[in-house]
């Protein structure tokens, strides 16, 4: 080395060595060479001395490292030695500099200064002191100053030094010359290029002092700079050693392509094909490069014949022989297997049928049973220009049209609506437009169904526009692993340099999937001349271009071939194609382009003539033709066909003809490498993209051995585009450009929501693959790569700088201690509206709440989308005169501003304006491409600040734009198709408005407009502008909210061609006074809802003190200006509810023990010692009083053990009384049984029973029970007649769980009842599958509160007739309003308890976050990690609950959460999540509660019901989402706020839990209101209002109510009576002065009365009421009347089976059946496997979704999903009551034929089979069709008949089927002996009555249980007896009956003997088909 060196130091170099060399690709042959160098080392040999070394492969390292590099860290910059990296290597061989090019060279410098700084000890290091010789040997001082200056420089001791420097001196400044200029010629490069990344950005390590001489040196630097005169030490003095150094070796750009061995012409390995040619001409220099001969057939490779595919598939290649060897040669991958596949091959290859094997094996995959699922895929084409994708597009289809596929195009240019994307199985789409719609979430069922991606042309990667594809693919990816779905990913490209890394990137397996084919696989070869100008002047370069153009087209006419030409604007083509005639003249070469001699040429010459384009005409005549897109669409095709014929010889066209369409020629020049991109703002070099493509079009294969392309270029590009198109320039990533932006996108969509998970998604792009092979190009350094080989800290450094950037912009929320990302409303818009990231922070700055049209305006010119656009000079005057002309708006900075000028353009987009100068006409197309986006998302942005004032202003420029029409203009110029512009500028100018022209008639209008006939056309266009009427109920909640009921009216006649399919109504509530809204939503008009009656929306908003005068709510179209409508709430008169909540403080008690029940079977009921502090501070009252009591307090608080205490103190002072528990949910009713079973009962001894719709006990067990359990309705049905039922009498106290329900729909029934007295009936209950719209689809709340309010007012009422008093025990939340309550309950001050919602025993923690997205699904989708990141978080070993609203969100919450990366995460989540909805059965329900409640399942996905139901309390809970789909309202509602409070309060367990924790995942604009009403506690009003008509009716049947004083008089024992005083606007009333309250209470009971009247349910006479045979019969059997009254109306004397199921499914009880989202599909492929036809417009209804259900059920058809499965189960539960409430109309009529098609009816719900359609024999469970007709043969037809068959005979009928399966089935039948005897009636004056004894035979049948397998509920048998005359259809009599073995009965017979003649009894079961037996009276 030259000196000693140190172990510390060898140690060092070895240490670094060693890790240089583990970079190195893997071999060992060389490794154990290393070893023994290593190891020889140490015996003295010096180290080194013949060490082989590679530098790695992954950095293309052009010098090896000198020892002293090593040891000293890498030198203060090491980057421009990568300057070969510009132009990229074919392939990865190393080049070591060349050291002896010259004996003298910088090298040899180098050299002598480091034996200097050795051996002097010089302060300088090694490259200080070359540079500082450098400076000085380039000065121009004379020699001997320049030898002092050196002396100085390098001390004496050196003088030899010194003196071989001066004589060497010229030999080194020219070598510095050398180096400045290649620097030189890199920057210039550098700065052209700006889509090229910034190679080698320097990284440096340095150490204190050289960081002191580093500030010298950049102070000397800023010196130098400000020196005048441009000398070449200023060039030196911003250079460092070492890049000078590297760049003197190096030859200029051009000589690298060339080699330098012997002879002028020979090639340097890595470049240019053999033959290549050089020649040097006056002002340009040429490069040829002969074709590459094509590549033999290898031995063994043939061609694929197409009779080899499929048939299908050949369907596809119509009119093709074979495949050519490319499509050859990849076939068996691509058709055979799944693989992902990277196909590099030239341009013209024919990649697209490459393309379509992919898709035809895609299409194999879903071809079965002779029949192609198009739902179950997509395929996705992705192609870089819109030109491109409509030729593909119309390629395809028309390929594919035999397989019956579909295949669009959507671009830009091309929206698709939501039905068409469901409709096309393959999308044709630009990377930019596929981005947009798979980063919105709501297009996620779209990005599902995709199976195959075809991205054509990946080398675009290298584009600005790659980092699109590289987001895509990592989405794709992504999408992959997470979803474990297949999507196949097909790459298309041209031959690349660096094809192995998008390999990688693709996830294409090289061994499989990746083909590359090089030039010599072109279908024609391609020769290549390369033409670089080097003349300077710009008139001469220019005339010198033309002349090179113009020989080399005339070379190609004289060798008879045609030629295409190229340029880069369409003013272009005629000036060149001028320039070329104008030469041809000149040279007299004109011959060469006439095509006189063309047989057709006159005939087409006339056809030219008729062109309009003078252009096109002139030119014709000449030979040559122009082509670009500014031309007719008729024009060009005419051109393409000239051209194509061979009539033109010469085409001028830009490059959007080598895009667009396929036209080939044998020469292709490329005049010039400048265009104009309006994005970049100026001028740009050709891409490679275009380059190729043009010379993809040089040759025609079927008629040229080979094709020539040309291309001429500037001399500085020259070297560029030979690398380029010799494939020679590695694809670099661009990503890391738009990183931020990208990175927004995943975040909003929910896919990356950590510093994490955001390292994994880079880990899919192409950036990280080449970050790992080319560092230097993306700023790392070796130090960072020799730390990092992985590069994960610089990924990690990548993402953190971006997320902060998003951070800072608003974008997302960034946590930097968690890492964590959250979107925000800002960064979602961003997203879905495909705006920059630097374009927000503008908006951020700019845009203010008020602002005026030019202040928006220039906001949106200053948006980075348009930051490239230039001001030219030559542009001004026009922009100028613009500006006057076509804007109406002041341009902030005037014309000569590049914001005034993108202003101008905006205006003149929106007037419509027209533009001469070609850079504007690009401009303007640029922008306006944009406008339209940023509009909208700036509306957005507005919208959600709440911002009444700009939010309507940016709407209305929303719509401006979309419309190109100025919002001050008139309306009616949306309709400028069809009204003439005249019209239009009269009606502006007489300032006739909507209004006034809607009031004017026809003949005023048309004289206004002076054109009599136009009046009528404004009238009737006025008809179709979309207009709405809104009109508003508002009733407040509390002082602080409203709640809106919102009526839209529409008004106006609808039109398709005008309205589409959906009008969109933007819903605003604004409160200008402080400019802000409260509510927005976006309301949907369909063509269906336009025609019916008005629709109805509800929402609350708040109101704030002190209150403003008014709000505005109005509605405003998205699409039509000045298409909105008002209304306006006025605060004037509004009644507030007093603010009056008192809460009980809870109070600092010791808690009392057990022992103070001071009873020990009290004690041991109870598992704990002591009671908690909200059953210490009750105790008093509830066990040693007899007080009434109303406990309010959060869930959870252990009041179920308060009400305990209470029937505790009744067991000791009244051990004879009842005590009635009424909970409002079955669940909730079977909990207590469980509960109260195991203790209470067994320990004490009682006798407790259930009443619910499952359990109805017998009188004997109600008798004896102690404790009564029910559900409200039972209890109302059983306390309507006390009198008559002693028990009702005997209950002491009173539990009503969850009184807080009142409020909910189900009140009323808790609410009413004042001790009424009926008449004896039973009642059915109805409990089961209605949903409520108000109560988050919970029917039980429906009825809860109907009954709840009926039941305590009739309980109290019974009490003060009996004299016993009832003790009442009221449990509840916290509440608003309990005083109101309490005084209803009768309850006292010492027995009103009603605690904060905070007073919990286990304290919560409430965390609220909010989540973007207007569209439901997404934004569930959206939550899903959210969730999964609350657990980990929260929650991660103990148990999480989580509520979401439907059946459906649990299956996709749960798989969700499945999909998690971490391996042994999954594995456990795999067997710890569970599922818990109404749809499971009972067995999977209890299971799953067991697992959970035993922690052997840690997360349950659940439905809200689950948080009344089962007291399942977790450490966790998670509320994913707040709303839930309301199928009557068609939209997605809120949960009511007591079920979040329910759910919220399942969260901490006391036993285990310091505290719990509760996660509410909201929409973020309800999260203000949720953080509100959470801790503050919600009033309970009254719902009797809305039930009041059918408790009136009950009352007046009972006889409760015989007049109007006694209805009066029943509602002051009302709730709503008391509400109604403290809440009056809630229930419309203005005021509570006595006689306006008493006016209301008696008008509302007049219209109750007079609607009951009017339905036929009463009569009201003068003096009273009096019930009709329908109000009995609602009563009875708890009908709604309008349920009754439509069957009055609707049932006749022979009413047919079809008509009664049209009745029956028309039952309003059925108003509340679910029609979920997108459920009227289902029924519509219902509808056409049923018998009976439906109302098709219908399929959304309720009514109809149950005719449909009960069709199936009897057709036993398969329900499609699960959900539908329980809709079942509970239309057939509610069923039973409506159907016997419709026979006893028909008995009651005396209509024999109805009843008993009616009772058919019945029976067929129970079996489901068809009485008139099926056999009764199917209700055998053996029955098979096989069997049903053998039987039918021989005569048997029912199961009556076959249980009369003898034993014995049943074999012999059976033939062959075993006879015990149908002896065993025929058990569960009985068979029903009738024995009839008319007796006369001694007493009754000579009637008749008819005795009648049934008897059942089946002697060993046990059961009376009815056997109905497809029936869901247990049901005892039952029989009618009906005696009627069928002759004339007359019904006598109907009598119902069950008995378990024999009965004797009697009914009368009808007193007059005549009707003796065809009367009959008739037997029907209530339960079988066909066990019908008739008997004669008269034969008795």
């Amino acid at each position: 080395m030259g000196y000693p060196a140190s172990d510390a130091n060898l140690h060092k170099v070895a240490s670094l060595a060693q890790r240089l060399f583990k970079l190195q690709p893997a071999d060992h042959g060389r490794s154990s060479v290393f070893e023994r160098e290593l190891n020889a080392g140490e015996d003295g040999v010096e180290f080194g001395a013949d060490l082989i070394f590679q530098p790695p492969s992954r950095f293309l390292v052009d010098s090896l490292l000198d020892n002293d590099d090593l040891l000293e860290g890498p030198p203060s910059s090491r980057h421009d030695g990568w300057h070969d990296l510009d132009h990229g290597y074919s392939n990865s061989t190393y080049h070591h500099a060349v050291v002896d090019r010259r004996k003298l060279s910088l090298e040899w410098l180098s050299n002598a200064c480091d034996r200097i700084v050795k051996e002097c000890a010089s302060q300088l290091s090694r490259d200080e002191l070359a540079m500082a010789i450098c400076r000085v040997l380039n000065s121009d001082k004379p020699g001997e100053e320049i030898a002092g200056d050196l002396l100085d420089l390098v001390g004496v001791s050196a003088f030899e030094a010194v003196q071989d420097l001066m004589l060497h001196r010229k030999e080194l400044v020219d070598a510095i010359h050398q180096g400045l200029l290649m620097l030189k010629s890199d920057k210039t490069a550098s700065n052209t290029q700006l889509r090229m990344p910034s190679y080698g950005t320097q990284v440096t390590v340095q150490t204190e002092s050289e960081r002191q001489i580093d500030k010298l040196r950049r102070k000397e630097e800023k010196r130098y700079k400000r020196g005048a005169e441009n000398r070449v030490e200023d060039d030196l003095s911003a250079t460092n050693f070492s890049s000078l150094l590297r760049a003197s070796e190096r030859r200029s750009p051009i000589e690298d392509l060339f080699g330098h061995g012997q002879g002028p012409n020979s090639l340097a390995v890595t470049a240019l094909p053999q033959g290549t040619l050089r020649k040097h001409f006056k002002g340009y220099e040429e490069v040829i490069i002969p074709p590459t001969p094509t590549a033999p057939m290898k031995p063994g490779e043939k061609l694929i014949e197409i009779q080899e595919l499929d048939g299908f598939a050949q369907a596809a290649f119509r009119g093709y022989k074979s495949l050519n060897r490319i499509q050859s040669q990849i076939f068996q991958t691509t058709y055979y297997t799944n693989e992902n596949i990277l196909v590099c091959a030239p341009t013209g290859a024919g990649k697209t049928n490459i393309a379509m094997i992919a898709i035809l094996h895609e299409i194999g995959q879903h071809f079965r049973d002779g029949y192609l699922h198009k739902d179950e895929f997509k395929i996705v084409y992705v192609a870089p220009m819109k030109a491109l994708a409509a030729e593909v597009t119309s390629a395809f289809s028309h390929r594919l049209s035999p397989l019956n596929m579909t295949v669009r195009e959507l671009t830009g240019d091309m929206q698709l609506s939501k039905n068409e994307l469901e409709e096309t199985q393959m999308i044709v789409t630009t990377p930019e437009k596929w981005d947009v719609i798979t980063r919105k979430s709501s297009d996620m069922s779209l990005s599902m169904l995709v199976k195959l991606l075809i991205i054509d042309e990946v080398h675009l990667l290298n584009d600005e526009r790659g980092a699109v594809i590289e987001a895509l693919v990592a989405r794709t990816l992504r999408q992959v692993e997470s979803t474990q779905t297949m999507i196949r990913i097909v790459g298309l490209s041209a031959t690349l340099p660096s094809y192995l890394e998008v390999a990688q990137f693709l996830r294409v397996n090289p061994e499989t999937g990746l083909f590359f084919f090089d030039s010599s696989y072109r279908p024609v070869p391609l020769a290549q001349q390369y033409i670089g100008i080097s003349e300077h002047n710009f008139v001469a370069r220019n005339a010198l271009l033309n002349e090179i153009c113009y020989n080399k087209v005339v070379d190609s006419l004289r060798q008879g071939h045609q030629a295409m030409v190229f340029v880069h604007s369409r003013k272009d083509t005629a000036k060149t194609a001028e320039k070329l005639v104008e030469l041809s003249r000149m040279n007299e070469d004109l011959e060469l382009f006439k095509n006189e001699t063309h047989p057709q040429f006159s005939l087409i010459k006339k056809e030219v003539q008729k062109s309009r384009n003078k252009d096109l005409i002139g030119f014709f005549e000449s030979g040559v033709g122009i082509h670009h897109a500014g031309m007719l669409r008729s024009d060009r095709g005419l051109t393409e066909r000239l051209f194509s014929d061979g009539l033109i010889k010469v085409l001028v066209c830009t490059a959007t003809l080598a895009w667009g369409v396929n036209l080939p020629a044998h020469t292709v020049v490329i005049k010039g490498t400048q265009l104009y991109d309006p994005k970049a703002g100026g001028w740009r070099d050709l891409g490679m993209l275009d380059v190729m493509q043009i010379f993809g079009r040089a040759g025609r294969p079927q008629f040229d051995k080979s094709g020539e392309g040309i291309i001429i270029t500037s001399h500085d590009k020259l070297a560029y585009y030979l690398r380029l198109l010799t494939s020679q320039l590695p694809i670099e990533s661009q990503f890391i450009s738009s990183l931020k932006d990208n990175l927004n996108a995943e975040v909003a969509l929910g896919t990356v929501t950590n510093v994490k998970e955001a390292c994994l998604w880079l880990g899919y792009t192409y950036l990280s693959v080449r970050m790992k092979l080319n560092p230097l190009a993306y700023g790392i350094g070796w130090d960072e790569v020799m730390a990092d080989p992985s590069l994960s800290s610089k990924q990690r450094a990548l993402v953190t700088e971006a997320a902060r950037a998003l951070d800072k912009a608003k974008m997302i929320r960034f946590d930097e201690k968690s890492g964590n990302f959250s979107c925000t409303e800002l960064g979602r818009i961003a997203s879905h509206f495909y705006i920059q990231y630097s374009s927000v922070e503008t908006y951020n700055e700019m845009l203010r709440p008020h602002m005026n049209d030019s202040e928006v305006i220039d906001m949106i010119a200053n948006s980075s989308e348009f930051e490239n656009i230039q001001v030219r000079e030559e542009e001004q005057n026009e922009l100028e005169m613009l500006a006057r002309t076509s804007c109406p708006l002041e341009v902030k900075g005037g014309p000569s501003n590049k914001h005034g000028k993108i202003s101008i353009l905006i205006q003149l987009y929106i007037s419509r304006g027209s533009i001469d100068s070609f850079s504007l006409v690009s401009d303007a197309a640029y922008i306006s491409a944009s406008l339209a986006r940023i509009v909208r998302a700036l509306f957005e942005i507005c919208l959600r600040r709440g911002w009444c004032e700009m939010t309507s202003f940016m709407l209305e420029y929303c719509k401006a734009v979309d419309r190109q029409i100025w919002p001050h203009q008139h309306p009616l110029r949306q309709f400028d198709k069809d009204l003439s512009a005249d019209i239009l500028r009269k009606l502006e100018e007489r300032g006739a408005d909507l209004d006034r022209l809607q009031e004017m008639q026809e003949k005023d209008i048309g004289a206004l407009i002076r054109y009599a006939p136009g009046g009528k056309l404004v009238k009737q266009y006025l008809g179709y502008f979309p207009w709405v009427q809104l009109s508003a109920a508002v009733s407040p909640i509390t002082r602080t909210v409203l709640k809106v009921d919102l009526l839209i009216t529409p008004d106006f006649v609808w039109k398709d061609r005008f309205h589409g399919a959906a009008q969109r109504w933007w819903i605003l509530v604004e409160d200008s006074e402080n400019d802000h809204i409260y509510h927005s939503e976006l309301f949907m008009l369909t063509k269906r809802m336009s025609r019916g009656e008005p629709q109805k929306l509800s929402f609350t908003i708040p109101i704030f003190e002190p209150h403003p005068p008014q709000y505005f709510i109005r509605a405003v179209s998205d699409s039509w200006l000045q298409s909105e409508a008002f209304y306006t709430i006025s605060f004037q008169n509004l009644q507030l509810p007093e603010a009056r909540t008192s809460h009980t403080e809870l109070l600092d008690l010791r808690p009392l023990p057990v022992t103070s029940l001071g009873n020990r079977t009290y004690e041991s009921l109870y598992n704990f010692s002591h009671f908690n502090p909200i059953q210490t501070q009750t105790f008093h009252v509830l066990y040693h009083t007899d007080n009434n009591v109303l406990l309010g307090a959060p869930t959870g608080s252990g009041k179920t053990i308060s009400a305990e205490l209470a029937i505790l103190h009744l067991f000791n002072t009244q051990p004879d009384m009842k005590v009635i528990y009424i909970a409002p949910l079955k669940a909730i009713v079977r909990e207590r049984m469980n509960d109260w079973r195991k203790r209470l009962v067994s320990q004490l001894g009682k006798q407790m029973v259930e009443m619910t719709g499952d359990h109805t006990p017998d009188l004997m067990a109600l008798m004896s029970a102690d404790i009564i359990i029910s559900t409200p309705e039972k209890w109302d049905g059983i306390s309507r007649n006390w009198h008559s039922r002693s028990y009702v009498t005997k209950v002491g106290l009173m539990i009503l769980d969850e009184i807080h329900l009142l409020g909910a729909d189900r009140g009323p029934i808790l609410e009413t009842c004042l001790g009424c007295t009926l008449t004896k009936y039973k009642r059915q209950t109805l409990e089961g599958g209605l949903t409520c719209k108000n109560f988050g689809g919970h029917s039980w709340l429906f009825w809860w509160v109907v009954y709840g309010q009926v039941i305590v007012s009739r309980m109290r009422y019974i009490s003060s007739q009996t004299e016993r008093s009832v003790r009442f025990i009221g449990l509840s939340t916290a509440l608003a309003n309990a005083g109101d309550l309490a005084d209803w309950l009768g309850v006292g001050e010492t027995g009103l308890f009603n605690f904060k919602p905070s007073v919990r025993p286990v304290p919560l923690e409430v965390h609220i976050q909010g989540y973007p997205g207007k569209y439901y699904c997404p934004r569930m989708n959206s939550m899903n990690k959210p969730a999964y990141a609350a657990i980990c978080t929260h929650s991660p070993t103990k148990p999480v609950l989580i509520f979401v609203s439907s059946r459906r969100q649990t299956r996709l919450t749960a798989l969700d959460l499945i999909q998690v990366t971490d391996q042994n995460l999954r594995h456990t989540l795999q067997f710890g999540i569970g599922l818990h909805h109404a749809g499971l059965n009972d067995k999977d329900r209890s299971l799953i509660e067991e697992l959970f409640a035993n922690n052997k399942i840690q997360v349950l996905v659940c439905t809200s019901t689950l948080a009344w139901g089962v007291n399942l309390p977790a450490h966790l809970v998670i509320i994913k989402g707040t709303e839930y789909y309301d199928g009557k309202a068609k939209r997605y509602v809120d949960f009511p706020i007591t079920d979040i409070l329910q759910m919220m309060g399942r969260a901490g367990r006391p036993q285990y839990d310091q505290h719990g924790k509760a996660v509410i995942l909201v929409h973020e604009p309800k999260k203000s209101f949720y953080k509100k009403f959470l801790y503050e506690p919600f009033p309970v009003e009254s719902s009797l209002k809305e039930q009041l008509h059918d408790h009136i009716n009950a009352e007046i049947v009972s006889g409760t109510i015989c007049h109007k004083e006694d209805a009066l008089h029943y509602l002051t024992w009302t709730y709503f009576f008391r509400r109604l005083v403290v809440n009056p606007a809630y229930y419309g009333l203005e005021d509570t002065a006595p006689e306006i309250l008493s006016s209301y209470l008696s008008r509302l009971v007049q219209d109750t009365f007079e609607d009951l009247e009017d339905s036929g349910c009463i009569k009201m006479n003068d003096d009273g009421v009096e019930p009709l045979m329908l109000g009995s019969i609602a009563s009875q059997y708890y009908l709604s009347y309008m349920t009754v009254s439509m069957f009055g109306s609707n049932i006749g004397p022979d009413t047919s089976l079809e008509v009664f199921l049209h009745i029956l499914s028309g039952a309003s009880e059925f108003d509340e059946l679910p029609v979920r989202h997108n459920e009227e599909n289902y029924n519509e492929a219902l509808s056409k496997n049923v018998p009976y036809m439906v109302d098709n417009n219908r399929l959304d209804d309720p009514h109809v979704k149950a005719n449909l259900l009960f069709q199936a059920h009897f057709s036993q058809l398969e329900l499609p999903i699960s959900d539908y499965v329980t809709d079942l189960k509970s239309v057939l539960d509610q069923s039973i009551r409506i159907i016997q409430a419709m026979i006893d109309i028909c008995a009651n009529s005396g209509w024999l034929s109805s009843t008993i098609t009616c009772m058919h009816l019945l029976q067929m719900v129970m079996q489901g089979l068809w009485y008139d359609k099926d056999s009764s024999l199917w209700m055998l469970p053996c029955m098979s069709s096989d069997l049903v007709s053998s039987l039918g043969k021989k005569g048997i037809s029912s199961v009556q008949q076959l249980l009369d068959l003898p034993k014995a005979n049943i074999q012999t009928v059976l033939e062959g089927f075993p006879a015990s399966r149908i002896s065993q089935d025929l058990q569960h039948f009985p068979r029903v002996q009738v024995k009839l005897k008319v007796q006369k009636s001694d007493t009754d004056g000579g009637t008749f009555s008819l005795n009648i004894k049934l008897a059942k035979m089946n002697s060993n049948r046990k059961t009376s249980r009815a056997f109905a397998p497809r029936f869901p509920k247990i049901k005892d048998e039952a029989w009618w007896l009906v005696l009627g005359n069928p002759s004339n259809s007359e019904l006598y009599a109907v009598k119902r009956v069950s008995f378990s073995d024999r009965l004797v009965t009697h009914m009368e017979l009808p007193s007059t003997p005549t009707n003796i003649e065809g009367m009959k009894l008739i037997l029907l079961s209530d339960c079988y088909l066909g066990f019908e037996q008739e008997y004669s009276i008269k034969e008795l």
